[in-house]
């Protein structure tokens, strides 16, 4: 083989791999905007449903496409393309209102128009106390951050939609409220951690339908203790295997 052919051979080599990088690259590119964004949890503010160190992929057609799809939020357009409107008690990831640099998780409780209050720890939707029933307690500082054990109640949305919630301290600042009414083309969202969770009752507001990114479908690992995914030796110590491949609800 002469030096010509090996120099051919190796430039040959050299431009299939750039372009199987670049096809992945493009590939990686349209899945993550089209149709699963992965996304890790990076406060207690959904405590007990999601954890930190969950890691979610999140369903991006679920309620169309908005320039929040795209990687750096460009601003292409305005609105949705194909929008569809989320349900109550979906658990949503979006653009948080004063900065959409900064990723939210919260679950939807109000629809546009409706009237939402927290009066005592309990929900009012359109003026109707949302079902609220004790169903025990919670001694793991994993679930729940505190040492102690921590009360846990099941609401039960008028969609029949239900969750648990956490009741970390009775008559917190986040128990009583005013009425917050809806706006058009806005959503009122709320963390099941209900009393350490910034959300539409305090600076996150109502929430544009065009700053929703997608919603979360499945925790597809989960470790604890702060550590990363890529610190295999933690794993036996740290992973919570039954989190793993279980539904977001």
């Amino acid at each position: 083989m002469s030096v010509a052919d090996k120099s051919q051979k190796k430039s040959g080599g050299l431009g299939e791999t750039v372009s199987v990088i670049v096809q992945a690259l493009l590939l990686a590119l349209v899945i993550r905007t089209f149709l699963f964004q992965p996304f890790s949890i990076p406060s207690g503010s959904m405590r007990p449903t999601l954890l930190e160190g969950d890691y979610l992929f999140v369903t991006k057609w679920a309620y169309g496409y908005s320039r929040h799809s795209l990687p750096f939020s460009p601003n292409l357009f305005s609105g949705r393309i194909w929008g569809s409107a989320p349900e109550r008690g979906d658990v949503v990831v979006f653009k948080f209102p004063p900065n959409p640099s900064l990723d939210y998780i919260k679950r939807v409780i109000g629809l546009p128009g409706d009237r939402v209050q927290m009066r005592d720890g309990q929900l009012f939707i359109n003026g109707d106390a949302v079902p609220r029933e004790k169903v025990g307690e919670i001694n793991n500082p994993d679930i729940t951050e505190m040492n102690r054990p921590v009360d846990v109640y099941r609401e039960t949305l008028p969609n029949g939609v239900s969750y648990d919630t956490l009741d970390l301290t009775p008559n917190s600042i986040g128990d009583n409220t005013r009425e917050f009414v809806v706006p058009a083309g806005h959503y009122f969202m709320m963390g099941d951690n209900r009393d350490n969770s910034t959300d539409s009752r305090f600076s996150v507001g109502f929430v544009p339908e065009e700053n929703l990114v997608g919603r979360a479908n499945i925790i597809f690992f989960s470790i604890s203790e702060g550590a990363s995914p890529l610190e295999i030796w933690k794993w036996p110590t740290a992973m919570r295997p039954t989190r793993i491949f279980s539904a977001v609800r």
